[in-house]
């Protein structure tokens, strides 16, 4: 695993409930490290995706009556990692240290976090998550290879508005943004009153300006509110750093609006977006985001980012970053 003090006990987003089949294992990287989701029971486990015999991906092999089997010599696992049973020799008492590592889990806003140690907080939540006014609607995963910071700082930019979303989130017409505020609230970061012309905000083809409010929650998820008169658009970023270099994103969208309209148009819409940041995340150098605020220009306009950059060097964030 690739050792970072700061990430080391976060929550950290493996999967989109939507994505897994209780059926079968579900295999990821996370930080470097082999991971395998596996529904028993009780509920989801989150394990180290590997065999203790002779290092086979458990990932590879099946789920049957609440036993992940090996594929290689068929040694099952049950609750907790625990191996159960040993095929070659059903008789022998079974090693204590036949035990893959077990990893904390838990479930927030249908995306299913794990942590390589016990974090001291509950994972992030979309705030409109519980509020029946809105639609939610899950999008991605979307990989891309660039750092972690990079693509949240990403999230965070309003001023590449007019240029890589011409037309979509904004206009060459009206790349002004207006100054806005920054502060530290035991929420995290949170700028208001950002400020942003847009030609087709609701979809419903007239352009005006409308409001943005950006919240940093941890440092590899990022949140924001979007208002345009009474209808308000949310969205939760989470961020799954694979290892330094290469990341996997989703998105939580809740609308107030818009129900009759079916979710694969926005995912559509959502996928179209990233589409056009990942060629400039994958051109940035250094790859890393650099916490030095000497090393790149900054304008008023990046105050979110500044703040962001402060933040990750103020916690010791060492992944992902220069």
């Amino acid at each position: 695993m690739i050792d970072d003090p700061v990430l080391k006990g976060e929550w950290l987003p493996a999967a989109d409930v939507g994505e897994l089949d209780p059926s079968k294992p579900f295999g990821f990287k996370l930080m470097g490290e082999d991971l395998v989701l596996v529904h028993l029971e009780h509920g989801w486990e989150c394990w180290l995706d590997l065999c203790l015999h002779r290092g086979t991906k458990l990932s590879l092999g099946k789920l049957e009556a609440g036993r992940l089997t090996c594929p290689y010599h068929g040694w099952a696992y049950g609750p907790g990692g625990a191996c159960v049973h040993i095929p070659a020799h059903p008789d022998q008492a079974i090693p204590a240290k036949a035990r893959t590592p077990k990893l904390p889990l838990k479930i927030s806003s249908g995306i299913v976090w794990v942590a390589f140690e016990q974090p001291d907080h509950d994972p992030p939540s979309l705030p409109e998550w519980t509020d029946g006014d809105f639609k939610k609607i899950p999008c991605g995963p979307f990989s891309v290879n660039a750092s972690g910071p990079r693509v949240v700082e990403n999230f965070l930019d309003v001023a590449h508005f007019a240029f890589v979303h011409e037309g979509y989130l904004g206009s060459r017409d009206h790349p002004e943004i207006p100054d806005y505020t920054v502060e530290h609230t035991p929420e995290g970061i949170t700028s208001k009153d950002i400020n942003v012309y847009q030609p087709n905000p609701d979809g419903d083809g007239v352009g005006r300006w409308v409001n943005y409010t950006y919240t940093v929650f941890r440092p590899l998820v990022a949140y924001f509110r979007k208002n345009s008169g009474d209808k308000i658009l949310a969205i939760l970023l989470v961020v799954t750093p694979i290892n330094e270099l290469e990341t996997v994103a989703r998105f939580v969208l809740a609308m107030n609006y818009a129900h009759d309209t079916p979710d694969s148009e926005r995912q559509a819409f959502q996928e179209t977006i990233f589409s056009q940041d990942q060629p400039i995340l994958e051109s940035q150098r250094p790859e890393r985001l650099p916490l030095d605020l000497q090393a790149e220009l900054h304008l008023r306009s990046d105050r979110m980012a500044i703040a962001y950059r402060k933040w990750l060097n103020e916690l010791g964030l060492s992944f992902g970053t220069a």
